[in-house]
């Protein structure tokens, strides 16, 4: 067993040299020297260094010393060194460093004596405690407390060593007097605290004889009188109902810290309502009296469990919880929406949208930097209340369509998405929805908002003003045309190509012809600027010309979303409108803005011309405009609004799935527990303990426990470190936690020497960093040994950690280093699948810096199971709809989605097409704000991408050496090799398979 850590400082291996300079430092008289050289040589101690020869002069020169600060760091060194021999016996020279310990414990300095008392806390070594004992007991009744609250910590852990019972048989009933009579608060609590853990019986019996006072005990003492009640109520079940009337008094302490513990104890006991509504109560009052956040946040996660198992309760304190939105950190604010939204009903739905409104309001007032972010958490709230209760749509639909101008763009998408929801899925507000959208177009400035925006225009606008009203406003923001003009005179521009509304103004040449100074002609060119300014609104002070600033800085996609929406509202107009002239009329105007845009795309007066894609959908709605036939007619005015529909029902299909599986998540209740004790063994285990492996028994054989004890499991998980020839063979058992990886090293002395000063030396690459250093060891012939060693996780980046292990032998002289093998730590420990909106993703996606792209190369052939395959490989969540996937087009496209433990998020765009000759091309594009998990899991889709198969023939290492043939990867008995190698094996090809020129016959794995 590798002895206890009681102390751990980091400090960098210092130089042989070093112990020198301590030991001429401790021999000296200068404090400030001495105090330096202590702190060195605890660090080297702490690092794996023995310093023998430290220990007289330690003993000689600073045993007598009268510093406090060097008693301080005297005790220290005295804790972490060996006092034992290799066979277990006390060292004889700890005799010296027991007087002066008593010598301690008499001294007149209160510190001195505090400070001793405190290091027999750590001591285990009986044959030096025990001469100190009757010292100890005379501290108990010392006149300073502080001696007092550290003698009967002391006295606590002479009783729990092996054999302290025998050393201090009255210890219990001398601390239960010490009790009684006890004034000061920590000492009362250390005394309560000893018979708690030493005779439960005790404290009990003094907790039931003084219950009418426990409301008028300190902070500290009640803390512990509810950890009492937790252990004695777990362990025995029926008497639980006398102890939940003290914890309901405590309800009422002044300390927050009690009050917090009581809530807890309160859930852990009991799920009667009456109970857990106190603690909802007591939470709820926490949570908005408390002014640091990180509390807040606890507290807020101490409601979402209470949420999962007493919702009914927790529905009734849904506005004490949305109080917590007055906090300004977005963290709360984001959690205190999640709450609440899955604890909305019918009857408190008003409340919680008028509530979520007047947030919205302030958000506008306000001018704080992260109002915006905070709008848009609002806003998708409050979508999500309007999807779920359509009744109240029309009370906050008008409100958020204020904000669809809004400067924070993704806000103002979701208003836009909203506002599109919204008009299918409630009817009845259709007309009222696009008269304000129409009033409140020419505010938008963002491109991907005016598209939706147009898109609900083109679908919504129903009767015959509504569809004039639609094309009139689109031609008001797109202003007079044509978008530019040639001038023939090289005028100065005007004032209107200086507004801000028009960014970029139109330059175009002209030439003349000039008579020069001597007298010749010469051609000359002028340079004009014109830009017309869009009118203004009569009504307003705003100009109506957005639409027309964004197609002048090249934005033709939104030229396209243009074009269709105006042919659709000119066939709709078809539809509605009796005069065939009116429609003629509409019909050709709409013709001379989408000329006018393409126009504008191929002149050389912007900097980049018209994407084909736009260019093709705005020439194809000229066209359509031209000749107009029934079967495109119905799907443009129908089929676009049928699919909409389809995908609004199967979003709420999906969260309707996903409630569900919600709802057959079972929680295992404190209540609920099935006692198995009596076929557990007893030994060394509490009733506490042994309900806690009961727990995870019932977790293991329902399939929810991760079986990392099983051991099929840890065979996967053991990795060879050294060969069998070596003289150490070595194996690591790697466990890995989401912060920390713990190496369980199993080293083997092959030969018949005794190795000595054996130490494991490791060393990490990426963002991997050793905890502390394995300690020495000697290792007896053919015999093991354990060993284990720590490493601290601080990204999400596949590491390597190497080293070696070196040892001494009685035949040679020199050290010897035996190299380990690499162990690489997989990056899927570290992220898990997660799910985000697709305007999050993208957002996500632009501004995170580092990409990594990965080329297509499989044998898979279907453009479905390849991504399946890398979805499995990748651990990422597949956030296109399966409805996108869908058919046999020969292309697909998909985004994934992860995060990891440490709230770094994995972005994947998977792109694939299927060639000619059935096989898959295509790119897949990691992007992640880190370079680790970027280049992390684009090694890991090159590795795991070609399929099933031929990734299983990496485990293989070494066998693509073998053989010479071609790579065949479809050879078997309907396909025989076309290049059969010589000795019938291809290289790469399968690898455990051997080829005989028209079949495949399996090898075993030892043959390879």
């Amino acid at each position: 067993m590798e002895k206890s850590c009681t102390l751990l400082v980091h400090f960098d291996k210092g130089t042989p040299a070093i112990a020198t300079e301590i030991k001429e430092a401790l021999e000296g008289s200068d404090v400030s020297a001495k105090i330096d050289a202590m702190k060195k040589a605890i660090s080297l101690l702490l690092n794996g260094e023995t310093l023998p020869q430290l220990f007289i002069t330690i003993v000689r020169y600073v045993l007598p010393s009268e510093d406090h600060t060097v008693q301080k760091l005297l005790l220290l060194y005295l804790e972490i060194i060996d006092k034992k021999d290799q066979k277990g016996r006390v060292l004889p020279e700890m005799i010296l460093i027991c007087q002066n310990l008593r010598n301690n414990l008499q001294h007149p300095n209160e510190y001195i004596r505090g400070v001793t008392l405190r290091f027999l806390c750590r001591l285990n070594e009986t044959e030096i405690i025990e001469p100190l004992i009757p010292s100890v007991l005379q501290n108990l009744e010392h006149r300073h407390p502080f001696i007092r609250r550290n003698a009967i910590l002391a006295v606590m852990a002479i009783y729990k060593l092996p054999h302290g019972d025998q050393l201090l048989v009255d210890a219990p009933e001398m601390i239960e007097k010490v009790l009684s009579t006890e004034q000061d608060q920590s000492a009362k609590r250390n005394a309560f605290l000893m018979l708690f853990n030493c005779d439960q019986d005790r404290a009990i019996n003094y907790l039931l004889t003084n219950v009418d006072k426990v409301s008028e005990w300190g902070e500290l003492l009640q803390m512990v009188v509810l950890e009492l009640i937790r252990k004695v109520c777990r362990t025995n079940r029926g008497e639980k109902g006398k102890y939940i009337k003290i914890i309901i008094s405590l309800l009422n302490a002044p300390s927050n810290a009690v009050i917090y513990e009581c809530a807890g104890t309160l859930v852990s006991l009991s799920s009667a309502p009456t109970a857990i509504r106190a603690a909802a109560n007591t939470y709820c009052q926490l949570l908005l009296s408390q002014s640091d956040n990180n509390v807040k946040l606890i507290v807020l996660d101490r409601l979402n469990e209470l949420k999962s198992s007493h919702r009914e309760i927790m529905v009734d304190r849904i506005m004490d919880v949305l109080r917590a939105l007055s906090s300004p950190n977005l963290d709360i604010q984001r959690k205190t929406l999640d709450i609440v939204l899955e604890l909305i009903t019918p009857r408190n739905i008003n409340e919680v949208v008028l509530m979520l409104k007047k947030e919205v309001m302030k958000t506008q007032n306000g001018e704080l930097e992260k109002n915006g972010e905070y709008r848009q958490m609002l806003i998708q709230a409050i979508h999500s209340c309007a999807v779920k209760f359509p009744e109240v749509a029309s009370t906050v639909v008008h409100l958020l369509m204020d904000f669809l101008g809004d400067s924070n763009v993704a806000s103002a998408i979701d208003v836009a998405i909203f506002v599109r929801e919204i008009i299918e899925t409630n009817p009845k507000l259709r007309v009222s929805i696009i008269t304000r959208l129409l009033d409140t177009l020419y505010q938008i400035r963002a491109a991907r908002v005016c598209c939706c925006a147009l898109w609900i225009i083109g679908e919504y606008c129903l009767s015959l003003s509504e569809v004039e009203s639609g094309i009139a406003t689109i031609k008001q923001c797109l202003g007079e045309l044509p978008f530019y003009s040639i001038s023939e005179e090289g005028e100065a521009p005007t004032d209107a190509s200086k507004n801000s509304q028009q960014p970029s103004s139109v330059t175009v040449s002209s030439r003349r012809p000039a008579i020069l100074s001597d007298g010749t002609y010469a051609t000359q060119s002028a340079a004009s600027e014109t830009a017309f300014s869009p009118p203004t609104i009569v009504q307003g002070s705003l100009a109506a010309g957005n639409l027309r600033s964004l197609l002048l800085t090249g934005d033709f996609f939104l030229g396209a979303v243009v074009a269709c929406t105006l042919t659709k509202l000119v066939l709709r107009l078809e539809e509605v409108q009796p005069s065939r002239v009116e429609v003629n009329k509409v019909s050709t105007q709409a013709l001379l803005i989408m000329v006018s845009m393409i126009q504008l795309g191929q002149s050389p007066v912007l900097s980049h011309p018209i994407d084909c894609d736009s260019y093709d959908r705005i020439v194809l709605c000229v066209r359509l405009l031209c000749s107009t036939g029934d079967e495109v007619r119905k799907i443009w005015l129908q089929s676009c609004r049928q699919s909409f529909v389809k995908m609004l029902s199967e979003k709420q299909l999906r969260e309707t799935e996903e409630l569900k599986a919600k709802a057959q998540v079972s929680y295992a209740q404190p209540d609920d527990l099935i006692d198995f004790y009596h076929l557990k063994s007893r030994k060394g285990m509490s009733q506490l303990e042994l309900e806690d492996e009961v727990q995870d028994d019932l977790k293991r054989a329902t399939g929810e426990f991760i079986k990392d004890g099983d051991d099929a499991n840890k065979l996967n998980r053991v990795l060879q470190l050294t060969g069998f020839s070596d003289p150490v063979y070595a194996e690591a058992y790697v466990t890995v936690h989401h912060y920390d990886i713990v190496l369980d090293v199993t080293v083997i002395n092959r030969t018949t020497e005794t190795l000595q000063n054996l130490c494991l030396e490791l060393a990490t690459m990426g963002d991997l960093k050793l905890v502390e250093r394995p300690q020495n060891y000697t290792l007896a012939p053919e015999s093991s040994r354990q060993i284990k060693a720590n490493i601290k996780v601080s990204s999400t980046e596949t590491g390597v950690i190497f080293g070696n292990i070196v040892y001494e032998a009685s035949n040679v002289l020199e050290r010897t280093v035996v190299v380990l093998n690499d162990i690489h730590i997989d990056i899927m420990d570290y992220i898990s699948p997660a799910v985000c909106t697709d305007s999050a993703f993208r957002s996500m996606w632009a501004e995170f810096e580092w990409e990594n792209k990965v080329a297509v190369n499989t044998i898979i052939q279907s453009e479905k199971d390849f991504l399946d395959h890398i979805i499995k490989s990748t651990n990422m969540k597949c956030l296109t709809a399966p409805s996108a996937l869908d058919g046999n087009c020969g292309f697909l496209a998909a985004n994934l989605y992860a995060k990891s433990v440490f709230g770094e998020d994995a972005l994947v765009n998977v792109s694939i097409e299927k060639q000619l000759d059935g096989k898959l091309s295509g790119y897949i594009r990691i992007r992640s704000k880190t370079q680790g998990i970027a280049l992390s899991l684009g090694d890991k889709i090159t590795l795991k991408q070609k399929g099933g198969r031929n990734a299983e023939a990496t485990k293989y290492i070494g066998y693509g050496a073998i053989g010479g043939g071609d790579h065949e990867p479809e050879c078997g008995p309907k396909n025989p090799c076309v290049k059969p190698p010589s000795n019938g094996y291809h290289r790469g090809c399968e690898a455990i398979y051997k080829c005989r020129g028209g079949g495949r016959k399996l090898l075993q794995q030892d043959s390879i």
